[in-house]
């Protein structure tokens, strides 16, 4: 089973901070991220397709998605490989991870 984390940034009041226009220029700098409008997923020949703002990680043949959403970043950790790339975007942006 996968943990969530989400990056997240925090004012004084404790509302998040981060933005859309701060996260999709950090992560035009990132050559192995590219940014799309919606994820979609199929199994069982079921599909699902969920809109939002979605920063791809290309980590060799899947694609791991880090979703933003109301000035937070979240992502389902199924490795150690996707918690270090976790680890390391929240220090960039000088954030904080939280589990759940």
């Amino acid at each position: 089973m996968n943990t969530r984390y989400k990056i997240t940034r925090l004012d004084k009041e404790g509302n998040p901070t981060l933005s859309l226009e701060e996260c999709q220029s950090f992560f035009a700098t990132k050559s192995d991220f590219e940014y799309n409008d919606s994820f979609g997923a199929s199994q069982d020949g079921v599909h699902m397709k969920i809109k939002g703002h979605f920063f791809m990680w290309q980590l060799e043949d899947v694609k791991i998605p880090f979703r933003f959403f109301e000035g937070e970043i979240y992502v389902a950790v199924s490795q150690p490989i996707v918690l270090e790339k976790t680890l390391e975007i929240a220090r960039l942006l000088e954030a904080n991870y939280i589990e759940g």
